[in-house]
Parts: C-alpha cells; structure tokens; sequence
C-alpha cells in the first residue's frame, strides 16, 4: 500500500487529522534540509510537503518564493533534490511520507515516467503539482496509478463543482482543497465559506481532503481538525527557516518548536 494511503488509514481510524508541513528543498541548502526534515518529523509532521524550487512559481506567495529564490542561487537541480530526499528516506526508523510540490514543466522536461521513478527512488509517494490542467491530466493519472504514485491537484474557492469533480476523479492520495482565492501566504482568518466548500467536495469523493494556504496559526488548525483530514501550512513554517542562512540553530529550533504548536492543535 503507498505510504499515504497507509498513513490516512490509520489517522481515520484515530479520528484525527494529518499535519503536513510544506518544506522548501535546498533553502538554504540541501545539507540543512537532511536535518531538517528528521527534527520536523520528530516534533509531529504526518507527511512532508517538498517544494521543488522553480523559477517561475504561479501560486506561491512572497515567503516561499524568496526560498525558492534562495535555493536557486545555488544552482539546484531535480536530481540534487531526490537525492538528498533518498538519503533521508533510507535512514533507519524513517516512516514519514513525502510529496513534492513541482512544476508540470519540470515533471514535462525529465518526462512524467522518468520523474516519477525517480521520485519512488528517492522515497517519495506523490506528487502535488499546482499548475496541472485537469483536461490534460488524465494520462498523467493513469500513468501515476499505474506505478502507485499518488498525483494530487488542486481544488479552489473558484473551482466550478463540474470541473471540482474532474480534479477529485484525477487525484490520488488526497485532494489539495485551496482554502483561499490567490497566492499562498499567513492570512488572519480562514473564510467562513470553506466549511461549505469541504461539504461539498464529501458529495464527490472519498478522498481525504487536506487544506492549504493561509493556514499559519493553532487556532486555524483547531477550527479545521473537524472538518479536514490535513492541514498543510506552509508560509508560516518557511519564514521561521528564514534565519537559517545566518543561524542555523536558532531556525531550527524555532521551527520545530512552531510544528509541536500547530500539531498539538489537532489533538
């Protein structure tokens, strides 16, 4: 069984739901992530979100895409990523399941079967990618499931219920549900409509359904446990590695101390 589909298994059968940190890979260098993600499992990740730096990132907001900035100045490339993921992921007790969140133009440029394989061989379990048209994901689904890789798109506030639908038939794993129009990045207040729009998406599908951006403080994370299987923050979690180029120590210790906080949320 993938490892998500395990990990879902298991936390619905103990009526909680996932936290799922979002990582940038190589910010400000890979050496600092293969620390990095043991410490944050260690304080309560469920599943690693991986973002694949990019140069041209469509849904992220300011924070990550200064990381993604950040990690391409030093020049890194896919296999560098897997292959500091691979070293992580065969480390004695390691359990925690990895998606990354990449480009469709850097999963087009090694070609979706090459990248999926190397995926698998670096202990990753699927694949979020945020720029996917769903009319053009159905080879892409197919080819996904055939290797049990999970490929998981994105459903947002706008999303008509027809394409909804299209998203959540393609998905694998879980369905990434956008809690807000626009860019990722720490909002205030969850809008009062996402309990609605979860409801909605339940009418479609038995996937678990998973919130992201604008998820950053316990409180948010205490009002989703109830109606999400996951709770993704990200933006919250990048700003505190900020320091991490000048501080390691410090980074470190303040993100994993954010992790305990957001995780002990749901409970």
């Amino acid at each position: 069984m993938n490892p998500i589909d395990s990990l879902f298994q298991r936390l619905r059968a103990a009526k909680r739901a996932a936290f799922m940190p979002f990582v940038t890979a190589g910010d400000p260098d890979l050496a600092f992530t293969r620390e990095l993600l043991p410490a944050v499992a260690g304080a309560g990740a469920d599943l690693f979100e991986i973002g694949v730096p990019f140069s041209d990132p469509i849904a992220d907001g300011p924070v990550i895409q200064a990381s993604y900035t950040r990690a391409l100045e030093k020049h890194l490339k896919l296999a560098d990523v897997f292959a500091a993921l691979r070293d992580v992921s065969t480390r004695p007790g390691w359990h925690t399941p990895v998606v990354t969140m990449a480009s469709y133009s850097l999963m087009y440029r090694k070609g979706p079967a090459a990248f999926i394989d190397a995926a698998k061989a670096a202990g990753v379990s699927g694949a979020v990618v945020p720029d996917m048209p769903v009319e053009e994901a159905e080879e892409l689904s197919k080819l996904a499931a055939d290797h049990d890789f999970k490929l998981i798109l994105l459903v947002t506030p706008t999303t008509s219920p027809q394409r909804a639908e299209k998203v959540v038939k393609a998905c694998g794993g879980f369905v990434y549900v956008v809690s807000v129009v626009g860019i990722t990045g720490a909002r205030e207040a969850l809008p009062a409509a996402l309990r609605e729009q979860i409801s909605r998406l339940r009418t479609m599908t038995d996937l678990p359904l998973c919130v992201g951006f604008g998820v950053s403080k316990p409180e948010q994370v205490r009002d989703l446990k109830d109606i999400a299987d996951g709770v993704i923050v990200g933006s919250a979690v990048v700003k505190k590695l900020e320091a991490a180029a000048t501080d390691r120590a410090k980074a470190l210790a303040d993100v994993t101390q954010l992790v305990k906080e957001l995780r002990a949320a749901l409970g």
